[in-house]
């Protein structure tokens, strides 16, 4: 029987009459596990390199706005710091580049900056920073999409609505889009205004299905439509008027049109209104919502039945568009649409960058954003932002990049000690003077503001991954995102309609941040996904893991003692008990009242 030999240098030779097979099923598993482990290593440096110019190179984009922008931010400045300045207060510094790209963020995209964005802004010379930054965010689609969720809570609200005949997502997209595509502000209120067709194929309808009732799926609520094209298109209560006279205190009407005269507001101003929604309906489910004749009945306060009610504007009647015949069955809405959108229809302007400015700088010029006099008195700046926004085609983009260049956008959340009173900041508070609530609402310093629930919950997630979860994210990423903000915000608590109003941090609220499941699943040791992990294992010394802590999370360099505080923590630590140590590092930062408020 022939058996195998072996040569004295050990070498295995096949049996006599055999040739050499393939490598043992040994080798082909080491093979393997090296690719595999090449694979994987090369997968965490493409994921821990900057890219510095994110989506698009740096070159294509502006790096300074318009003058004629510049100018008028700075007429606005001058008129917001003319009271202040007569009465010789104090107007707070200019803040860092970071604190105002984390501003911009988070009101355009919902959630602050990852460490690949500030690495990139980084790269751009520091006085041109902010306006690169604007203009980057206004071509990447996260923040149409933001923009749209906040236009949607004004003009939809929060409910899911009836079902089958409302598709909110559908709604937000469409929203989105156009945003996105900067189709003047007027003409996309005339769109969702006047919107005809199916909820499906005409996403705009959803604006009025939205308030269709399950039970009567035929009509939409004109008293709730037109509710809310007063609010949220006019910035004015009219739906208070509904069942009282004069309710509306000092928001007076025009009496005349050829004169100055005014008149407090009727019942029949506000059910007018509503008379313009009364004659859209639905016949037929696959031909969607169409235009009928007008009919509205309606009993007024003190009257014994009920009359015919005639569409109406309730003040400028003279800009108000003649009606179409009844041959041509037009829509009333057709006339409605084109009056509340009319450039001199003031209160227009004024709702839209309201609520703009709200959305910027966390409070509105006029608070609630929903009720602006119509006779006045204006807060500095609106009327001058207002004008602008009308005259240049209610520009979305320009009214944005105006926001962003005034200073007040850029103005510092406290203020400093002055030069005179250096020795006493050293035996008192070095954090400055106390900034008053009155200070804070004449805009001498930015109005810090606690942050939104999905706000909240994006920033958190965004903190623990070190690439910015945009676009040219992957979609398991997008999704990820998507999925933990919806949890996130329901456990949390939605702010609802009224997302302006100022509202405390309950104690549940400050637990589920601290000891919840979306918070930990984020910072436990995962060498993949973490960013804490990453940065334990990958960061090349101590104190740039710390550093890179704090910008993934408060979007700043950590302070002196800071920084040597926690690099002390990690010295010696390797593995495992390094990337616990990180961990509790993001913990502590995530939970501070630093990073869970917009300052």
């Amino acid at each position: 029987m022939e058996s195998e030999m072996t040569t004295g240098s050990g070498e295995n030779l096949a049996p006599v009459g055999q040739t050499v097979g393939k490598p043992s099923a040994r080798w082909r598993k080491r093979a393997m596990f090296l690719t595999t482990m090449v694979t994987i290593a090369g997968i965490i440096l493409w994921g821990t390199t900057a890219r510095p110019t994110l989506m698009r190179p740096s070159q294509e984009l502006p790096l300074q706005f318009p003058d004629d922008v510049t100018d008028i931010a700075s007429r606005i400045d001058a008129a917001i710091e003319a009271p202040l300045n007569e009465k010789g207060v104090s107007i707070a510094e200019r803040a860092e580049w970071n604190i105002v790209a984390r501003r911009l963020s988070l009101a355009m995209v919902g959630n602050s900056l990852s460490l690949e964005e500030v690495r990139a802004i980084e790269r751009i010379p520091e006085s041109q920073r902010v306006v690169w930054w604007t203009e980057y965010l206004l071509k990447d689609r996260r923040w149409s999409d933001y923009f749209a969720e906040r236009w949607t809570r004004a003009t939809v609200g929060t409910n899911d609505g009836p079902f089958l005949l409302f598709r909110r997502r559908k709604y937000r997209e469409w929203l989105s889009d156009q945003f996105q595509q900067n189709l003047p502000y007027d003409q996309l209120v005339r769109k969702l205004i006047a919107a005809k067709g199916s909820w499906t194929d005409s996403p705009e309808v959803n604006f009025l299905t939205a308030t269709m009732d399950d039970a009567d799926n035929r009509k939409p609520d004109i008293i709730r439509l037109a509710g809310r094209t007063s609010r949220a298109f006019l910035a004015m209560r009219i739906d208070c008027l509904q069942c009282h006279n004069d309710y509306l205190g000092n928001v007076q009407f025009t009496k005349d049109d050829s004169d100055e005269s005014l008149r407090t507001g009727e019942q029949s101003d506000f059910h007018q209104l509503a008379a313009y929604f009364s004659g859209v309906r639905m016949e037929n489910p696959f031909r969607g919502l169409r235009d009928y004749s007008p009919e509205y009945q309606f009993r007024y306060l003190n009257a014994e039945s009920e009359t015919e009610v005639e569409p109406k504007v309730p003040y400028r009647e003279d800009i108000s568009p003649s009606h179409a015949t009844n041959t041509e069955i037009s829509s009333s809405r057709d006339t409605l649409a084109r009056w509340v959108t009319h450039v001199e229809n003031k209160a227009f302007a004024r709702a839209a960058v309201n609520r703009v400015w709200a959305i910027m700088l966390g409070k509105p010029l006029v608070t609630p954003v929903d009720d602006i006099p119509l006779d006045g008195p204006f807060p500095p700046g609106l009327e001058l932002l207002a004008d602008d926004f009308s005259r240049h085609g209610f520009d979305t983009h320009r009214l944005i990049r105006t926001i962003v260049a005034t200073r007040v956008f850029h103005r510092d959340s406290k203020l400093q000690w002055e030069d005179a009173n250096e020795d006493l900041a050293k035996d008192e508070d070095s954090r400055g003077p106390e900034v008053t609530q009155e200070l804070e609402d004449a805009w001498g310093v930015f109005p810090i503001t606690q942050l939104r629930p999905e706000q909240m919950a994006a920033s958190i997630h965004q903190a623990c991954r070190l690439k910015a979860i945009d676009a040219s994210a992957s979609i398991f990423s997008q999704l990820e995102l998507f999925g933990g903000v919806n949890d996130f915000t329901k456990a949390y608590g939605d702010l609802g309609e009224d997302e302006f109003q100022e509202q405390s941090v309950t104690i549940p609220q400050r637990l589920l941040v601290m000891n919840g499941k979306f918070i930990r699943e984020r910072i436990d040791n995962n060498p993949i996904m973490n960013a804490s992990t990453r940065i334990a294992g990958l960061a090349r010394d101590d104190k740039t893991a710390v550093e890179s802590a704090y910008w993934s999370t408060l979007n700043r360099p950590p302070t002196i003692e800071e920084l040597e505080y926690f690099s002390a923590r990690l010295r010696g630590k390797s593995r495992e008990v390094r990337s616990r140590e990180m961990s509790n590092l993001y913990w502590v930062l995530l939970n501070s009242t630093e990073f869970q408020w917009n300052h």
